[in-house]
């Protein structure tokens, strides 16, 4: 019950009750094997500010690009924590993690400190990044929760769309080391 009291304040009691009735379904996703789209905005790792650009990300391997609705609330603050656990197996895979949402790149800076645990980036997704990757919730300025895995080429090789965080970590480690394998 503490936590519903936690997510309803962060959200607003409209906000809450607008997710509790969005179907399943309704979350949009670009599809597997369209072009990802590239992007520059700023982002944050251990609490440094730094810009980030898609593009860069993609040379170094595939990027698992996971989208939340807002940092420091429980949802999005337990799936922070199961990638920050598993940050080593996606590096072992060739992966870069980056968590991106509209919050401001401030509150993010602490996020990935305190919540992301210093192991991977999260970026501030401006209304043109939630447009191109077709996140957006249709209540205030927030993101669905979508994972996807890019591969090098820019392409979109696996999404995992779904408000419950619990399968993103799993899934898209799963699709990155099927990627590496190939």
């Amino acid at each position: 019950m503490r936590r519903w009291k936690t997510w309803m304040a962060a959200l607003g009691v409209a906000g809450a009750v607008a997710l509790l009735v969005i179907p399943k379904a309704a979350t949009s996703a670009l599809p597997v094997g369209a072009k990802a789209p590239d992007f520059t905005t700023r982002g944050a790792l251990a609490g440094k500010l730094f810009t980030l650009k898609l593009s860069e990300q993609l040379k170094k391997g595939p990027v698992v690009l996971y989208f939340f609705p807002a940092a420091f609330t429980p949802g999005c603050t337990a799936e922070a924590h199961e990638f920050a656990e598993m940050s080593d197996e996606f590096k072992k895979a060739g992966a870069t993690v980056i968590g991106m949402s509209a919050d401001p790149v401030d509150k993010l800076a602490r996020f990935s400190v305190e919540e992301c645990r210093n192991k991977f980036a999260v970026a501030s997704a401006g209304p043109a990044i939630v447009k191109g990757f077709d996140v957006a919730l249709p209540i205030g300025a927030m993101t669905n929760r979508t994972s996807y895995v890019i591969a090098p080429t820019g392409r979109i090789a696996y999404v995992h769309s779904a408000m419950s965080y619990k399968d993103h970590v799993k899934n898209t480690l799963a699709a990155v080391r099927a990627m590496s394998v190939k």
